[in-house]
């Protein structure tokens, strides 16, 4: 017997997607769902749009931010299970079906599925990321976290365990909500065939604002959790690895050319050679998900530009922490908070 599952969707200004999310949802070939969308206080159109849907529209009276309104939204649910999922991501017709697969006699267990190799945009750097992505969140059958846009757990789980922390970072609650059910002891699964096909409309530039955004928070995080060099999803190893290999070359590069010493240039090969075999993995789902042109461009982009930004926002997220005695209580306080609710 179907499970009946929440879909549990948080919208700010989503108006140039939200629509497709919920054309997506309400495709589903699973029987028994509902969908809550719960707005965020948007000044755009979005609102709407969702009213033309048969869903549950959620108002917030004022901006709280995506984890207070995935916390709303799950609370008011009926559904056994809950998807957490996002406006811009569009759930495959099967994907509610495989999640009620995965979780049938597990329900103790909380599962992720991730982004389609190919995104809904089909420009390189949209399609570089779903790639970058599906290849990070799946490469462990038991993940460091799951994902908020594509969370299966039941919520009975969810509303004991608080939910998401709403007085957090801008970004990767869903990677401090994994860690703490973690150390209660509760198992987190990725079940790759959990797919959405998400709508990023990315360009060069916003490719590397949303690199810098993300290192910067995610090394705040870490650096409070004390877990800066962990393989954790997209900041997995190879990335690290990455980041190394091109801060080191750069470096060695600028000292050659200033102390006009080319013995400096001798590692920067080697370094290259570390850098292609520990990713290798990663480079080729570069050529399952787009071909050898695909494939070309992508090496270039992850290997030579994509380091920078990911540089420069783990520098300043470093920074910041250091700097601003605040911020390391407030994530001292993150850290001791109450595990589960009794």
């Amino acid at each position: 017997m179907q499970k009946r599952f929440a879909v549990i969707i948080p919208n700010y200004n989503g108006a140039a997607t939200v629509g497709k999310c919920l054309e997506a949802v309400l495709s589903s070939n699973h029987e028994s769902f509902e969908v809550i969308v719960v707005d965020d206080c948007s000044n755009d159109d979005s609102v709407s749009i969702i009213s033309r849907y048969p869903c549950r529209l959620i108002r917030l009276e004022e901006h709280s931010g995506a984890a207070t309104a995935r916390n709303i939204g799950a609370r008011e649910s009926k559904g056994e299970m809950l998807f957490f999922t996002d406006s811009d991501c569009l759930l495959k017709p099967e994907t509610l079906s495989m999640a009620d697969a995965a979780v049938t006699g597990r329900e103790d267990t909380v599962f992720g599925g991730t982004y389609t190799e190919v995104p809904h945009d089909k420009d390189f750097f949209s399609a570089f990321q779903s790639a970058f992505i599906n290849y990070s969140e799946t490469k462990k059958k038991e993940p460091d976290y799951i994902a908020s846009h594509a969370m299966v757990i039941s919520r009975e789980l969810f509303i004991n365990s608080g939910g998401f922390p709403g007085d957090f970072l801008p970004v990767i609650e869903d990677v401090e909500f994994s860690h703490r059910l973690r150390r209660a002891g509760i198992k987190l699964e990725m079940a790759p065939d959990i797919l959405v096909e998400h709508i990023f409309r990315f360009s060069f530039r916003k490719s590397l604002a949303n690199a810098f955004r993300k290192s910067k928070y995610w090394t705040v995080y870490s650096l409070g959790n004390r877990d800066l060099l962990s393989d954790s999803g997209t900041a997995s190893s190879e990335l690290k690895i990455n980041m190394g290999s091109w801060f080191l070359s750069v470096a060695l590069g600028l000292l050659s050319l200033f102390l006009k010493e080319g013995a400096f240039l001798l590692p920067i090969p080697l370094f290259l050679v570390v850098d292609t075999l520990v990713n290798r993995n990663l480079l080729y789902s570069f050529f399952s998900a787009g071909g050898a042109v695909f494939f070309a461009k992508a090496v270039l982009y992850y290997m030579l530009v994509y380091p920078f930004a990911v540089v420069s926002g783990s520098s300043a997220g470093m920074l910041e922490y250091l700097v601003s005695p605040s911020l390391r209580r407030k994530m001292t306080k993150q850290g001791l908070r109450a595990e589960f609710r009794s």
